[in-house]
């Protein structure tokens, strides 16, 4: 009788050896002394130092990269997706006031390709470099027959802390703050699925196509890379009078500025406050879209929102101008039910 492989079953051992190797070789780059394991055991291992905080806060978060991974997929461009999740992943505790720790990622696909996985994990290590954070383990899975041939997912965990006095979940928000914004690089990783129906079956465009308004092609738009706030903000944060952080992710303004706000107070945007990006108008065209909508969906060219007190501002949009991030007056809070209200102009 034939003894059958695994490597017949789809499932290439030696090819998944190879690519944990490359793994290990990029992972360590970003190791702490804090890291106490190599990539490879069956769980990781991080001595936290927290004899700085008198009541430290641990903050953990999930998420992926969504349907842009058919976007690099199909550009066999990887690496971007690699720095989207870490960065998104960031933003999500950043907005708790929390600094990254240690950081895990999830890959899977149906036929493991070493290539493509190290160039994904080449962008987590970016991402993890720029956040100060160690990727210190994971999960590299090949399951023949549950993805499509090229195609792959795509998952980050990441774990952070914070002092529990500086802890920002929105309860300091009052009527007369005033919501400023932090410009989008783009889509980030939200609205792919309705942005790739427009581009490539309404508009017809294909990856390469060049489009005048976008001011490059269509794959460089949808690759644009998710935008890491941490830089940006750790400096505002020690100065303690950011009141509120919201990440604007999958629902947009509409579904994420009131995961933040105390019961009584609604957010008003005014549109026109800060300049919105032209894949946003183009999408709206083309899909002849409702602004409403466009709301609940995209991030419109704003990808985090700092709430701060009116006295406040002078001092934060400084500080923005000296970091060289534009800063813009989009909202403002006031007394009524929790929701958020678009002003359009």
């Amino acid at each position: 009788m034939r003894r059958i492989t695994y490597r017949e079953a789809g499932v290439d051992i030696e090819a998944a050896r190879a690519a944990k190797e490359a793994i290990k070789r990029l992972a360590r780059t970003t190791f702490t002394p804090q890291v106490l394991m190599d990539i490879g055991g069956f769980g990781a291992l991080f001595r936290a130092d927290l004899s700085a905080y008198r009541d430290p806060v641990l903050v953990s978060s999930v998420d992926g990269v969504g349907t842009k991974l058919k976007i690099a997929a199909l550009a066999g461009r990887h690496d971007s997706v690699g720095y989207d999740i870490v960065a998104h992943c960031v933003n999500d505790i950043l907005v708790h006031g929390a600094r990254p720790l240690f950081f895990l990622d999830y890959i899977a696909m149906g036929k493991l390709v070493p290539d493509v996985v190290v160039q994904i994990v080449e962008g987590i290590v970016r991402g993890c470099h720029e956040s100060g954070c160690a990727l210190v383990g994971g999960e590299t899975a090949e399951m023949p027959g549950v993805y499509a041939p090229g195609e792959y997912d795509l998952v980050g965990f990441i774990v952070g802390v914070v002092e529990r006095e500086r802890l920002l979940d929105g309860r300091r928000i009052e009527p007369g703050d005033v919501v400023l914004g932090l410009a989008s690089s783009g889509l980030h990783t939200n609205g792919y699925s309705l942005a790739r129906k427009l581009f490539f079956e309404v508009a017809g465009w294909t990856l390469d196509t060049y489009v005048g308004e976008l001011g490059g092609t269509v794959g460089d738009e949808l690759l644009k890379p998710h935008r890491n706030y941490l830089p940006v903000l750790v400096g505002l944060l020690e100065k303690e009078i950011v009141k509120g952080l919201v990440h604007i992710t999958g629902g947009g303004f509409l579904e994420n500025i009131p995961r933040l706000l105390p019961e009584g107070c609604v957010v008003e945007i005014e549109e026109g406050g800060w300049p919105i990006l032209p894949v946003f108008r183009v999408l709206q065209r083309l899909g002849n879209i409702e602004r409403q909508e466009m709301y609940r969906t995209f991030n419109m060219g704003i990808g985090m929102i700092v709430i701060v007190a009116a006295m406040d501002v002078p001092a934060v949009l400084e500080y923005l101008r000296q970091v060289g991030e534009p800063g813009y007056v989009i909202g403002r809070v006031m007394a009524g039910e929790r929701n958020v209200v678009i002003c359009f102009s």
